[in-house]
């Protein structure tokens, strides 16, 4: 009898370990992957919500910048890291919308090796062309652009990225052609446009403020559905004659699949309250960024028509990576 008694409070004290495991989550510091470049839009969304979910969460969020290959490398990292919500990466819009598409074999699978946590945050997208380029208008800069003098070279963060994307869909749009150089990062690229290197970019807005209200480069147009508040002169696409080109670079949270979901519901919880606060939202102004909550399931569906939208702009590109 006191063998099974023995047995019995082991078993309860077992469960009661395990439970209080479960329940403790987060009991130790978590990792949050930026799969880009310090300095990007990207690192700086992630270190604003670092800095905040480890206030709510009651543990140390580090943010640690992998970049490379054009955001696969960190991505990749995550999705064969431990499904125990504690290697968590902050993905850009290409990761399951735009390389699934481009890239022919990707070291992980999109759609099958990480599960959506939440959106967060959003940034427009902005046309900026180098002072040597002598259009002053997205008009004048397109008929610029056919006259048949040199090639026009568009500078990008990377292979795949959103602001090659935006560029393809004007190309598309306009009837221009440009020559692509990626870059790894923008900030790399935004030094080549400034020296007169390549001619044009569209990047997001953070990456080049800066440098465009310092007017060492030009602003044409925001790929956004109203004026961005920091640049009040700077027409939308739309204002300037072209049609149905709102394109914002999103961020979300993503998690390994596998992840418990009573994790990925907690995250996702904490998440969508911080990037509802009013401090959130001042702190992601203060970078050209504006908060973008959204759910597992709202994040799941909004990948599901940027696929469809992209997919055709990629086609009609031709765009394939190895």
């Amino acid at each position: 009898m006191k063998l099974i008694a023995k047995l019995l409070l082991a078993a309860v004290t077992a469960a009661c370990v395990a439970t209080g495991a479960s329940a403790a989550y987060p009991d130790k510091p978590i990792r949050l992957i930026v799969p880009f470049p310090a300095g990007g839009t990207v690192n700086l969304i992630g270190r604003v919500l670092a800095q905040r979910l480890s206030e709510t969460l009651g543990q140390q969020v580090i943010v640690e910048n992998k970049p490379g290959a054009g955001g696969t490398l960190g991505a990749d990292l995550v999705a064969k890291s431990a499904p125990d919500g504690y290697t968590l990466l902050l993905a850009s819009s290409s990761h399951q919308s735009i390389h699934p598409l481009i890239y022919r074999k990707l070291p992980y699978d999109a759609s099958k090796d990480f599960v959506q946590v939440a959106l967060f945050a959003a940034v427009p997208n902005v046309l900026v062309v180098s002072n040597k380029v002598p259009a002053k208008t997205v008009k004048d800069f397109v008929a610029y652009a056919k006259s048949g003098g040199k090639p026009l070279f568009m500078g990008s963060a990377g292979n795949g990225s959103v602001n090659q994307m935006v560029g393809e869909l004007f190309q598309h749009k306009t009837g221009t052609s440009f020559e692509h150089v990626p870059f790894k990062g923008a900030g790399p690229a935004a030094v080549d446009l400034m020296s007169g290197q390549i001619d044009l970019m569209f990047v997001n807005l953070p990456n080049v403020l800066p440098q465009i209200q310092g007017g060492k480069m030009r602003a044409l147009a925001v790929a956004s559905s109203r004026r961005v508040a920091a640049l009040p002169d700077v027409p939308t696409m739309a204002e300037a004659g072209i049609a149905d080109l709102v394109v914002d670079s999103w961020s979300g949270v993503l998690a390994p699949a596998g992840t418990p979901r009573a994790i990925v519901d907690q995250l996702s919880l904490e998440i969508n309250k911080i990037a509802k606060e009013k401090k959130t939202a001042d702190g992601l102004a203060a970078q050209g960024a504006i908060p973008m909550p959204g759910t597992s399931a709202e994040y799941a569906a909004l990948v599901r028509v940027e696929t469809q939208r992209w997919s055709e702009v990629i086609r009609k590109a031709n765009i394939t990576l190895d």
